[in-house]
């Protein structure tokens, strides 16, 4: 909102500087963006009188100009057009600055030229360079003081709730209230009609538009130019000027915050008529965009259809043109639900209902009709007729009751009732006060009072947020207990970040195929109100968003990615109670899941290893240093997101903690991946206890070595069979490693056919001794003849 200090202060003229108002308008919740000149800076420029224009003698589009800045005369090659004797344009003489450009003496073809006369455009006001800007206003004086742009504009950047500040009217309302200066307003005088000329109007859809007023004013002459000092205005505001008809609505709006709108009344096809939008109707408004309307859309229409947008925007059809002879001015009340979220649809926006969406004074409708119809009589002429004011149903605007006792402990500070007053009355907010407890009738402009704490907010802005002291909360700084049997999660990050890993955030809302790919889940949360459909569920896994991760990396040519990300995951649970962090029928565990992408290193010397992708044991390698000194236990078992044959199920001290795997190819086709990822995802309570460390005195002694190679059916897990000796091993054997794996070449020569040999390294260790060679044998004899009772394993020689 651009607010041009002179017309503020035609309102409210507070003896104090623009930048000391920029600055209680911020500190009152009125954010000032900016407090300056408009229009492009230059400078060195003053208003030029020419006094003689003759012939360049090497240039037929050329002239060569005596200009006057009033204490000397320079010579000026010129090739505007326009250029005459007497006429007065701005001179930039040598040393001037303008936009992008500075001033120097040159010779032009042969002829000397000791500055420049300048169009618009090169002044940076407009793009017009058809000819020279014409001033008025004393020889040699500042061009900018000339055209006006000495005067200042406050740049407001207002919230979405504060409509009533979208005009100057609004602004200076609450520069009166902050400065305690008067507020100066023109009473609105109704102009006699002198004539009877009606045109009829009805509102079938009261819900949607509460009140009408109109007037028809006939001859009047729409090719009228728009005033130096309203077009200036306008300007300076931020509005092009279009025409004298659509300069005025303009106008009235930006000054009272009251759109308008005029009709060609020779357009109108019967009866002006606002009601909802019936499916399929079209209309081709002003900006050159045909739309089509429904049920849910106001629209302004008459007998031959829908002729505009209710509170957006009107119609081609019936436009006021340059050749108008009756016009039709329209000034209506629009609830902001029927217009919210209306324009947006279409994919503009207007300023109509930039301000009708966030609520329009329903009071001023009958002061905007005159208003602009004084305009309109002053510089177009005219026969104005009666003025129609239809009221169908007008919003009810309710007392809205304030505690002192409430606002004071709100605020912080202990603001006397009186001051509370004082600030209602600054306000011009009609209240009573009663044991303690203000009732205040919030006025029809102002949309946003409706609870107590809008008007505890008033009190506090009027007070002054710069008044109210900061006082931090005061505790007694104790040193927590860190219980050694937990770790925190951003341990977790750490360790996976040493490793290589990136961490991303990523949005709790996803994709619904995700959640089926990579979850196999068919009913996830869904959201009331998505962003968009992309993000229409809450997620139970975080596969799906981390193999997004890879394929936006991987498209803009990263050749290797690894990422984790720790956040929480929603699924639905009967079981769950509500909480303080919970929700009734909703778990949210903590989970941590990353992805590997690429080759497993970075580049390398070594050719043999260099390319080579992550896999599998890779990832395994990661997930077993983030869960230490945890152990991890891997079984295979089928997930709807992982490959059948590389994937495994992750337990921790017997619980289930989560998954690891390659991505299935099923789903490596579908997002168009060339490598399989491999992926992990786990439960962070699951992983978060950790052992107290126990002391364990070293052996003094040697340890033995024995190597196993057992053959057995191909069906036994490796883990069986570890999980076998754990159980049962003597108690010298201290350590037992897995170390090779041969299945044969499939001829059954080597080994059967349907099994495997797997090699065990065993360490023993005696902490009093030394162990003997006849004590080492009898170990490793009595860890086969355990695999050969439990598996029908056989030793291989």
């Amino acid at each position: 909102m651009n607010v041009p200090e002179r017309w503020l202060r035609a309102f409210c003229n507070p003896r104090i500087s623009g930048e000391e108002i920029a600055e209680k308008l911020t500190m009152a919740g009125l954010e000032v963006e900016s407090y300056a000149a408009p229009g492009a800076q230059f400078a060195g420029v003053v208003v030029g009188e020419v006094l003689s224009v003759e012939k360049h003698p090497g240039a037929d589009k050329l002239t060569v100009c005596k200009v006057s800045d009033g204490s000397r005369t320079y010579s000026v090659v010129c090739g505007a057009p326009n250029v005459r004797k007497g006429m007065k344009a701005p001179l930039a003489r040598i040393g001037s600055v303008l936009p992008g450009l500075s001033i120097k003496k040159t010779n032009i073809r042969g002829a000397e030229s000791e500055g420049m006369l300048c169009s618009a455009k090169e002044l940076g006001l407009s793009d017009d360079h058809s000819g020279l800007l014409e001033l008025e206003g004393a020889v040699g004086s500042d061009a900018r003081q000339a055209l006006g742009l000495d005067e200042k504009v406050f740049t407001l950047k207002l919230t979405p709730n504060r409509a009533d500040a979208l005009c100057v009217l609004g602004v200076a309302r609450e520069v009166s209230a902050i400065t305690g200066s008067s507020l100066v307003l023109a009473k609105m005088e109704p102009i006699q009609a002198k004539s009877e000329a009606k045109h009829p109007v009805r509102i079938t859809s009261p819900e949607g538009c509460g009140r009408f007023a109109g007037r028809v004013i006939r001859n009047v002459n729409a090719a009228a130019p728009t005033p130096p000092w309203m077009k200036a205005r306008l300007e300076r505001a931020g509005q092009r000027s279009i025409s004298a008809l659509v300069d005025v609505t303009n106008y009235v709006m930006l000054e009272l915050g009251r759109p308008l709108h005029v009709y060609d009344v020779a357009k109108l096809k019967g009866p002006v008529d606002v009601r909802w939008g019936r499916a399929g109707e079209k209309v081709l408004l002003l900006n050159g965009q045909t739309v089509e309307v429904d049920a849910s859309v106001l629209c302004i229409t008459d007998d031959s259809g829908v002729i505009g947008l209710a509170g957006i925007m009107g119609g081609e059809s019936t436009k006021a043109e340059t050749t108008t002879k009756d016009v039709l001015i329209e000034s209506a009340f629009f609830f902001p639900e029927a217009i919210q979220g209306r324009a947006r649809r279409y994919n503009f926006s207007s300023d109509a209902s930039h301000r009708f969406e966030r609520g329009v004074d329903p009071q001023n409708n009958v002061d905007g009709i005159e208003y602009a119809t004084k305009l309109i009589l002053e510089i177009c002429g005219g026969e104005p007729g009666p003025t129609q004011d239809l009221v169908a149903r007008l919003p009810e605007r309710r007392p809205v009751a304030m505690r002192v006792a409430r606002a004071q402990k709100v605020i912080g500070v202990p603001i006397a009732a009186e001051e509370m007053a004082g600030v209602f009355k600054k306000l011009h907010f009609p209240f009573a006060a009663k044991n303690n407890v203000f009732e205040v009738r919030p006025p029809s402009y102002r949309f946003d009072i409706q609870i107590e704490e809008d008007l505890i907010e008033e009190v506090a802005r009027l007070h002054g947020f710069e008044r109210i002291a900061a006082l931090p909360p005061k505790a007694a700084a104790i040193m927590l207990p860190a219980p050694e049997g937990r770790r925190g999660a951003h341990e977790l990050r750490e360790r996976l970040a040493a490793a290589g890993y990136r961490e991303v955030v990523n949005f709790s809302f996803v994709e619904p195929a995700w959640e089926a790919d990579f979850a196999g889940e068919a009913n996830p949360i869904r959201l009331l109100n998505p962003i968009h459909a992309g993000q229409s569920v809450m997620r139970t896994s975080l596969l799906g968003s981390l193999v997004a991760n890879i394929r936006y990396n991987h498209a803009r040519k990263v050749p290797r990615v690894r990422v984790f990300e720790l956040a929480r995951v929603y699924l639905r649970d009967a079981s769950a109670e509500e909480g303080p962090l919970a929700v009734r029928g909703l778990r949210q565990p903590l989970r941590i899941a990353a992805a590997a992408f690429g080759p497993a290193s970075e580049e390398e010397w070594d050719q043999a290893e260099k390319g080579k992708p992550a896999d599998f044991y890779d990832l395994k390698g990661d997930l077993e240093a983030l869960v230490a000194p945890l152990a991890a236990r891997f079984e295979s078992a089928a997930h709807p997101a992982l490959h059948p044959g590389r994937a495994a199920r992750v337990s921790v001290n017997g619980r289930d903690a989560g998954w690891i795997g390659e991505l299935h190819p099923r789903w490596l086709a579908k997002y168009e991946m060339p490598l399989a990822p491999v992926l992990f995802e786990l439960d962070v309570e699951a992983i978060s206890g950790t052992p107290l460390p126990a002391p364990v005195a070293p052996s003094k002694y040697p340890p033995v070595v024995r190597d196993i190679a057992i053959a057995l059916p191909q069906t036994v897990p490796v883990q069986a069979v570890l999980d076998a000796i754990s159980a049962e091993k003597p108690d010298i054997v201290r350590q037992v490693r897995l170390f090779d794996v041969y299945t044969g070449r499939g001829d059954g020569k080597g080994l059967p056919k349907g099994s495997k040999s797997l090699a065990f390294r065993v360490v023993m260790q005696h902490t009093e001794r030394t162990l003997t060679d006849a004590e080492a044998d009898a170990a490793r004899e009595a860890l086969v003849a355990l695999l050969g009772r439990k598996f029908s394993a056989t030793l291989r020689t």
